[in-house]
């Protein structure tokens, strides 16, 4: 039997688990970017390099190689060429027309206002602003090139930071909204429309790192009122059906604001790096890889995704996965965690540098230098020690 073929576009670590549940199922995997030394394509079977916001070289070379699938796992960049391809080849993934609404920040405001989602307030340059505001890219994920804004003298200035991590220039400007509860940033998932697996978390910000709007921590459960949690999770589901998404795993950005309201920040149909998934799987036993992997290949998707449905999600414990990262420039000498800490907590280690790499202050999540996935006997343990990270020692000279 012909084995199925897999495109992933990237060449990031984030990919590796993805890599790994298709060999599993036998299928052939092809890494496509411009960077031959990403190390993703160490463990694909096939390497193409092509950027991957070139939709149409990409489109060449799926067809060139019969492709059954594609994804865009972890890569913000690739999720509109991985749509484009799939449209264009007729394989699975949420529609084009879709993609390219939740993909651009512009496109996705008006879709909530239009269809009556709560929405934070958006405004022009010229506008009379109401401070303080959040200004991004239209375009970027990682939390690259967002700044808060307290007054008219930083605007100018936060402008120009965002249109230069933009691929196209543009930048949104909209209400900064104050948390009630912590923000959540995980990962969910979907069958023919149908909202089966719906995660929340907290973020957790160092404020003392050069960007304090990038997430240095998360920890499941969410603080979040479970009505706000069910709240959101019909909101998502109304979203998902509107949009036509059909089965895809998603990326998905939450909050509950000061004024009461639960808020749909982004939504994105890839898996989200800093391995959220990956730490799903730990800490529930449902494998939204394994899934996501299925669904882009037509392939029948587990039972036991299907398990919270109907009910919140139960946890092996309270989970926290720590983003490890410098604050400052240098060489990286080490990582020092306290022996009883890491008996008690640490669940997996994963440093991506060697002693004596360039270490580059924490200005986006392309800064991370590894993670740490730990495990507490409560909720209240988990935030204590991720806001006194004091066990933990990131050596840099």
């Amino acid at each position: 039997m012909t084995k199925k073929k897999l495109m992933l576009l990237g060449g990031i670590r984030y990919l590796l688990p993805v890599i790994d549940a298709a060999h599993k199922l036998g299928v052939h995997v092809i890494t496509a970017d411009y960077l031959p030394d990403n190390i993703a394509h160490k463990y694909s079977d096939e390497y193409v390099n092509v950027s991957i916001i070139d939709r149409d070289a990409v489109l060449k070379a799926a067809q060139e190689r019969q492709i059954d699938g594609i994804l865009s796992f972890g890569v913000d960049p690739g999720v509109v060429t991985a749509a484009y391809v799939a449209d264009r080849m007729e394989l699975p993934f949420p529609p084009l027309a879709s993609v390219e609404i939740l993909q651009n920040k512009d496109k996705f405001r008006d879709f909530l206002e239009c269809n009556g989602f709560n929405c934070p307030k958006r405004y022009q340059p010229n506008d009379e602003i109401e401070y303080p505001v959040i200004v991004k890219p239209v375009d970027s994920a990682g939390s690259k090139g967002c700044s808060r804004v307290n007054s008219s003298s930083e605007l100018t200035s936060a402008i120009e930071y965002a249109r230069s991590e933009s691929h196209s220039g543009r930048i949104i400007i909209e209400q900064f909204l104050t948390n009630a509860h912590s923000s959540s940033d995980t990962d969910s998932f979907s069958i023919d429309n149908e909202l089966v697996f719906c995660s929340f978390n907290c973020q957790h910000f160092d404020i003392a790192s050069p960007n304090p709007y990038t997430p240095a921590a998360y920890s499941w459960p969410s603080d979040m009122p479970i009505a706000a949690q069910d709240e959101l999770r019909r909101e998502i589901q109304r979203l998902i059906k509107l949009l036509n998404l059909g089965t895809s795993i998603y990326n998905i950005e939450t909050r509950v604001a000061a004024d009461g309201k639960p808020y749909i920040m982004e939504v994105s149909p890839r898996g989200g790096g800093n391995r959220l998934a990956e730490i799903l799987r730990v800490a529930t036993g449902v494998d939204m890889i394994k899934a996501a992997v299925c669904g882009a290949l037509n392939l029948p998707i587990e039972d036991n995704l299907w398990m919270f449905r109907n009910s919140p999600i139960s946890y092996n414990g309270s989970f926290a996965e720590l983003i490890v990262h410098s604050n400052k420039e240098g060489r990286y000498v080490a990582l020092g965690i306290d022996p009883e800490f890491r008996a008690a907590h640490v669940v997996q280690e994963d440093m991506w540098i060697r002693s004596g790499d360039k270490v580059h202050s924490f200005t986006g999540a392309n800064q991370t230098i590894g993670t740490l996935v730990l495990r507490f006997d409560s909720h209240d343990e988990a935030e204590r020690y991720l806001a006194d990270t004091s066990w933990l020692d990131v050596m840099v000279s």
